[in-house]
């Protein structure tokens, strides 16, 4: 079985807090095998239960991250707000008694996408990803902007700093080039198409009759439908997607024109060079050198959409 190593276990959970689920369940947890992938320290578990039942468990506390509660909460929140059509595992049951915090879902059957991706997985993740715009939500959601405004404003904060903390050297010759590009990304992704959020290989489940299913949706938000598919570029290209604009083209999307795009990459540039500069954060410690990567793959896309432009 494999283990993350950052990630609860069942059996690593207080006994209160697994009776409590148990309880809720109204039958016990008999196998819990912890899944992979994603930078959570919270658990992350498909249950197989007493009564034959099957179940996927989510739980966490600040002791493991001090913001990691108030994430499952909003996701719980979120789950009302979805609509039927939505591609997500229905909510079944919140636990939380002020310290823990436990989700429990239906269990999909299926498997997280092959890394190096395949291309007909990924045009199936994109071709899903772009259908969830055609979506309206059952309450009001964050915009985009609401969402993300306090985050992409990476190239205006190193601006203000040393610029030779800046180690790019093209990023550091045009830093405040960039400052001024990532303040129009929140006009070019005006919308109102449902956006997920954090799409990625780990947030994705391919079942057998050859739907799409999104999980870990913490993010969720209204904007552009193309918003998604540019956000989840750089870690397709690191898990052996292709580049961005090769999978932009395969994905339907080649026609959007570098001086809308660019706004948006710049702002995901920026994102990633000044948050993977940072300490890791508690109980995340494959989260910075994740960004880190993803911050060069970002810059190189920058540049030669800066080129284009």
């Amino acid at each position: 079985m494999y283990r993350p190593d950052h990630r609860l276990q069942w059996s690593d959970l207080p006994t209160w807090v697994r009776v409590d689920i148990e309880e809720t369940l109204g039958t016990s947890v008999v196998e819990a095998l912890g899944q992979r992938g994603g930078y959570s320290p919270s658990l992350a578990a498909r249950c197989r239960l007493a009564d034959g039942g099957r179940v996927f468990i989510k739980a966490v506390s600040a002791a493991q991250n001090p913001d990691s509660p108030a994430m499952m909460r909003r996701e719980s929140e979120i789950a009302s707000c979805l609509p039927p059509r939505a591609p997500a595992p229905t909510l079944l049951h919140t636990i939380d008694d002020g310290e823990w915090i436990a989700l429990v879902f239906e269990d999909i059957e299926g498997t997280l996408p092959a890394t190096p991706w395949d291309p007909h997985d990924l045009q199936r993740v994109i071709d899903a990803t772009r259908r969830l715009g055609d979506l309206v939500p059952r309450c009001r959601l964050r915009t985009v902007a609401q969402q993300y405004g306090a985050m992409f404003t990476g190239w205006r904060t190193l601006a203000q700093e040393d610029p030779n903390d800046i180690n790019d050297p093209w990023c550091r010759a045009h830093v405040d080039e960039l400052a001024a590009t990532e303040g129009r990304w929140e006009q070019m992704t005006v919308g109102d198409g449902l956006i997920h959020g954090d799409v990625r290989s780990d947030n994705v489940i391919l079942t057998p009759d050859g739907r799409v299913v999104f999980v870990d949706w913490t993010s969720t938000c209204t904007g552009a439908g193309w918003f998604e598919v540019l956000a989840m570029l750089p870690s397709v290209q690191l898990e052996g997607g292709g580049e961005p604009e090769s999978v932009l083209e395969q994905g339907g999307l080649g026609h959007l024109a570098p001086t809308v795009q660019t706004p948006l990459v710049a702002a995901l540039a920026g994102y990633f060079a000044e948050r993977g500069r940072l300490p890791d954060p508690p109980g995340l410690p494959t989260l910075r050198p994740f960004q880190r990567a993803q911050g060069e793959v970002a810059i190189a896309w920058l540049r030669r959409l800066w080129d284009r432009r």
